[in-house]
């Protein structure tokens, strides 16, 4: 199971209320998420939804990564490896 970049873009709307189409988050997969308007409270949201939607705890580290590719490469390793 991995976290794509349509689910993030979901996420981001939903716990951050931030609106990004998932091609523009593609396109701005190495911006910060502050410079896509995802402070550090909207990002433990995000971390939060995935918690309750997968079961299983992130990495501490999750709410810590500034853009959606360490984001999603450290979710999606930790959800593969099951740690």
């Amino acid at each position: 199971m991995n976290i794509t970049v349509d689910e993030l873009s979901e996420l981001m709307k939903k716990a951050a209320g931030v609106t990004v189409s998932p091609e523009d988050l593609e396109q701005r997969y190495d911006s910060g998420f502050d410079a896509l308007g995802v402070d550090s409270l909207g990002l433990l949201g995000i971390v939060g939804e995935l918690e309750n939607r997968h079961g299983v705890p992130m990495p501490v580290d999750a709410e810590r990564c500034k853009t959606p590719r360490q984001f999603l490469d450290l979710v999606n390793s930790a959800l593969t490896t099951g740690a």
